[in-house]
């Protein structure tokens, strides 16, 4: 097995790892497997599911080795035909024989739905954790979705680790973006844009939001002509619907088009490379990617200012921490001038053609090793119980 980049711990049990892919996640299992350093002992152990005409399922796992570490791999997007498979191969595991059953689901599904917002309604994210904390010894999660729940120790019995992609999204981010300004769609995302654009050296604000409906969001972004020269990019923990991150695209349009530096650009000056339309759909502080034409600068500006706001402030760029993409989110952002939409590797089965997506294999590979240190059940060091 090849030795990945970054010093990775070695766990301190005999035992191997054995890791148990759910149906859509062996291709994370295996890079988590490729991941870990040689000393490290890993198998991958089969786990199938079987779906019967009446709807019904069979599950059937590898045996483990007696007193081995059944670590399950699963990520929860789409949880509802996901979760009844993950507790009978959790269950399953345990009386086999194995000492602990741990699980990897770089989703978390059920942590918005935090409150009662509405009389008889479920607070999800309450009964799920029971529901998980029942079956599993230990859950490794990548940035839930925190808000009125803060930690989920709060709701989670069993030993838990959040690992933080805001150091991959950080390494995208400067590698692919020139001069960013980091933008939180809603207060809810302020933690992770204030996170990132320090890890960037980049100016950070945060859109102010009201959401009306599942699909209809309006919002209000602070004046960015205070930034010129930025690449907005949108950081949201979350794209679902796509809806939040779209109302925030729409008001930096109408932004860059109604409040101009002063002077107007000069008639028919666009972007080489851009049609003038393109060019006034974006405002003419924020054009696509080009360099305006020879001589067009704004009214009373010389051709150097038209430059300094010009080709080196493409349209917006979108990140998350996890894309689900429900319905047309995709479709929704490109047609809202998404130029670019970048997202953890956290969900499986969904189709997102041109995303670009960062790994977070390694980085799971390794909080593995921390939980399953002890070998024996008992919270590794650093982990919090």
């Amino acid at each position: 097995m090849p030795q990945s980049a970054g010093a990775l711990p070695v766990a301190a049990a005999t035992a191997p790892l054995l890791l148990y892919p759910m149906p859509g996640n062996a291709a994370r299992a295996q890079a988590m497997a490729d991941a870990l350093p040689p000393r490290q002992a890993v198998r991958l152990m089969a786990c199938e599911v079987h779906t019967f005409p009446d709807g019904e399922t069979l599950v059937r796992v590898q045996p483990p080795d007696p007193g081995g570490i059944a670590v399950l791999v699963c990520t929860l997007n789409d949880p509802d035909p996901r979760t009844v498979p993950l507790l009978m191969a959790a269950a399953t595991l345990r009386e086999l024989g194995a000492a602990q059953v741990g699980l990897v689901a770089p989703y978390l599904a059920y942590m918005r739905q935090d409150m009662r917002f509405a009389p008889g309604q479920t607070v999800s994210a309450r009964v799920y954790a029971r529901l998980l904390s029942a079956h599993l010894d230990w859950l490794l999660t990548v940035d839930p979705h925190l808000h009125r729940i803060h930690d989920l120790g709060e709701i989670y019995t069993l030993r838990s680790r959040v690992l933080h992609a805001a150091p991959r999204l950080a390494e995208w981010i400067a590698a692919h973006v020139p001069a960013p300004l980091i933008i939180g769609p809603d207060g809810e995302s302020a933690q992770w844009a204030a996170d990132v654009a320090a890890r960037v050296d980049a100016p950070v604000i945060v859109v102010q939001k009201t959401r009306l409906g599942d699909t209809d969001v309006r919002s209000t972004i602070p004046d960015l002509h205070r930034y010129p020269g930025r690449t907005p990019v949108l950081l949201d923990d979350i794209i679902s619907t796509g809806r939040t991150l779209v109302a925030a695209l729409d008001h930096l349009r109408a932004e860059a088009a109604t409040t101009p530096p002063p002077g107007r650009p000069k008639a028919g000056c666009a972007p080489l490379g851009g049609s003038a339309g393109e060019a006034a759909a974006w405002g003419h502080t924020t054009p696509p990617p080009g360099r305006p034409k020879a001589g067009c600068a704004p009214l009373g500006g010389s051709v150097g200012e038209a430059a300094a706001w010009g080709h080196t402030t493409p349209p917006p760029v979108c990140v998350a921490v996890h894309g689900l993409f429900a319905g047309d989110a995709l479709q929704a952002l490109r047609a809202a001038g998404a130029a670019r939409i970048a997202v953890a590797d956290t969900v499986s089965g969904v189709e997102a053609p041109g995303v670009d997506v960062i790994s977070l294999d390694a980085d799971l590979a390794a909080a593995v090793l921390e939980l399953t240190a002890g070998g024996d059940g008992a919270p590794a060091q650093g982990v919090r119980p």
